[in-house]
């Protein structure tokens, strides 16, 4: 598991609206990034619009989520709920497994791999600041504000 102090793994991926996001790109402020395992589920959903919900009290903190969906999906569900942040499509899952959120899971006795929800909050110098992993998605917007003093 990654941890505070760490240095954060770059990425390169396209955000819903097929623009290369790098970790360079949100340099000079903080960002959160948050994983998430499948766009416009319940749990998926309640953890982006609370984290919409709450944008405007971050300040320049960037939001970020990240799930194994193409950009086709991703840009669905930014439209279907208006989030107004990058959702990255990891569909190989490199970016998941450089965060070590791809994790064996299991559901009604069968194993898979998946995404285990979790969020970083990243300072502008890409070091890690705090790492969650298994955050709930109601605990998300909570921990962030609480890691930002607010």
């Amino acid at each position: 598991m990654l941890k505070t102090g760490e240095k954060a793994p770059d990425f390169s991926l396209e955000d819903q609206h097929g623009k290369v996001r790098t970790l360079e790109s949100f340099k000079n402020r903080k960002v959160l990034i948050y994983f998430y395992p499948k766009a416009d589920t319940p749990g998926c959903t309640q953890q982006s619009c609370n984290l919409r919900d709450i944008k405007d009290q971050i300040g320049k903190t960037a939001i970020v989520g990240v799930s194994p969906d193409t950009v086709a999906k991703q840009l669905k569900f930014d439209e279907k709920y208006e989030l107004g942040f990058p959702l990255l499509a990891d569909v190989d899952q490199k970016m998941c497994k450089a965060y070590k959120v791809w994790k064996k899971k299991s559901m009604y006795g069968r194993e898979y791999m998946g995404v285990e929800r979790s969020a970083f909050l990243i300072d502008a110098e890409g070091v890690i600041l705090h790492a969650w992993y298994k955050i709930s998605p109601k605990d998300t917007p909570t921990k962030l504000l609480e890691a930002l003093g607010k």
